[in-house]
């Protein structure tokens, strides 16, 4: 398995669609990118602690490929515009990846293969950071780059809130 944290607007919009995507095993809405520990979602509502709301992915890379994964996560949210997803505005809607130090060149190529081929009208602004096993288990102090999972209430949500 491999792990990988995406952000695109509102973690429902994310979450829903990957989880019906084969190869896909786990996700879990949570906050990433800020700068104060144990963020709650109205503190990130708020604009004021730097995170965005996004999920983390556990996929098999067997069954689909980062190339893939990425692909789908462009189709379900506008990777061109800064901090802002339709309607919702501020930082906590912002595109952004954070991946595993190991995957993080290939991750940047595969933007870069992107923008050159045109295929969105403006160029991709998905913010990328490298982030290490310690990095999102906290244990490196790095708060920017620790996962805070969200309120049980947000996982599953349009599941449980048809």
């Amino acid at each position: 398995m491999v792990t990988i944290f995406i952000g695109g607007g509102c973690f429902w919009c994310i979450e829903a669609p990957l989880n019906l995507i084969k190869g896909i095993k786990n996700v879990i809405p949570g906050y990433m990118g800020g700068n104060v520990k144990n963020p709650t979602y109205e503190m990130v509502c708020s604009g004021q602690t730097g995170h965005a709301e996004i999920v983390k992915v556990e996929y098999d890379p067997d069954v689909i490929s980062l190339s893939a994964l990425i692909d789908v996560f462009f189709s379900i949210h506008d990777p061109t515009t800064i901090n802002r997803q339709g309607a919702d505005v501020g930082s906590q809607y912002r595109s952004i990846i954070f991946v595993r130090e190991d995957i993080f060149d290939h991750l940047i190529v595969l933007l870069k293969e992107i923008n050159n081929s045109n295929k969105f009208t403006s160029k991709v602004v998905t913010d990328v950071h490298p982030l290490s096993f310690d990095d999102w288990q906290g244990k490196s102090g790095v708060v920017e780059k620790t996962f805070w999972p969200a309120e049980n209430y947000h996982e599953n949500y349009f599941n449980k809130n048809k």
